[in-house]
């Protein structure tokens, strides 16, 4: 991203194009279900349930696969921050979810505390009244973030290894959003797996760094458990950075702000819940001096194009009151 680079003054930033990876728009989640749909058929499984916000990129992608692969999908629904706007309730990932043929279920959540354990309680009683009609589904968790998903991500550390020595580069650091944690402990698995030095930081989203470091490092220990290595993996290896302000779901002005400048300086589109807040994190990673000059970094971009229309709204109200067209 040299002209990104430029406008900051340095590092050497480079995009790794996960959002390219094919599967209804691309994403992350298409690595991670390569392993998960295997083990799903290797199951005898007829269906997959999983779970997700109104906009998730993750439930989109499994619906997708689903699809490709002649399962039922069943999609559980939660509008985390009670929107009411038509295109954050119809459009983006909630129409390609229609088109995949998903049966969608919808979520209420009151009284949650804690976002991902309560999907996760509802993905497995779901699966489990499914099995009492007969079916044999598999539940897929949140973002498809266990040991298996994150396999996905090791092997994306290796090619990640390998295109940057092809490019005649050593990667210094990798920086993406860390959410449901997969992404993020596969990664570094991956990267000790083969003894590499390169630092993995994860922008954080509600849970403090601390928290979120310590669900990263329990997916990476299984992880790496299951590549046979299983003290691979030291608490030291996982970082976090502090989260980006801003509810889950919400399209802040900052937020806003960078995505239009990733779309006018790069061309490349990011979206309002994860890779727009981890380019912010970035940037202030950035200037608050934590990569050199002259130092590689690699953003991830994990995708969510498909979650740009769904904050239409959104986005006409901020810059109608920024000024910008």
């Amino acid at each position: 991203m040299q002209r990104l680079s430029k406008l900051l003054g340095g590092p050497h930033l480079w995009i790794k194009r996960d959002d390219c990876t094919g599967l209804s728009t691309g994403g992350n989640k298409t690595r991670k279900l390569e392993f998960i749909m295997a083990d799903a058929l290797k199951e005898g499984a007829d269906s997959v349930v999983t779970a997700g916000a109104t906009q998730s990129n993750h439930t989109r992608q499994t619906a997708a696969a689903a699809a490709r692969l002649d399962l039922s999908c069943h999609l559980l629904l939660w509008n985390m921050n009670r929107s009411a706007e038509r295109a954050y309730c119809q459009n983006g990932n909630p129409l390609l979810n229609q088109l995949h043929g998903a049966v969608i279920h919808e979520l209420d959540g009151a009284g949650a505390t804690s976002e991902i354990a309560y999907l996760n309680t509802e993905i497995n009683q779901f699966s489990d009244r499914l099995r009492e009609t007969g079916r044999r589904p598999y539940p897929v968790p949140v973002g498809a973030s266990n040991a298996i998903g994150a396999l996905g991500y090791v092997v994306c550390a290796l090619e990640l290894l390998d295109q940057a020595k092809e490019s005649g580069f050593k990667i210094d650091a990798i920086v993406l959003k860390s959410g449901s944690a997969g992404t993020h402990a596969g990664l570094i698995a991956g990267l000790r797996a083969v003894n590499a030095p390169t630092s993995v930081v994860g922008i954080g989203g509600g849970k403090s760094p601390v928290n979120l470091e310590e669900v990263v490092f329990q997916i990476a220990r299984q992880t790496a458990s299951l590549l046979g290595i299983p003290d691979a993996v030291k608490r030291s290896d996982v970082v976090a950075a502090d989260p980006v302000p801003g509810g889950y779901g919400l399209l802040t002005n900052e937020v806003a702000e960078v995505i239009g400048l990733l779309a006018r300086a790069e061309g490349i589109l990011l979206d309002p819940v994860y890779t727009g807040r981890a380019m912010v994190g970035l940037i202030q990673l950035i200037r608050q001096g934590k990569f050199g000059r002259e130092g590689n970094v690699v953003f991830l971009h994990t995708g969510g194009t498909a979650s740009l229309f769904g904050y239409a709204d959104s986005f006409e109200h901020i810059f109608r009151h920024s000024g910008a067209c």
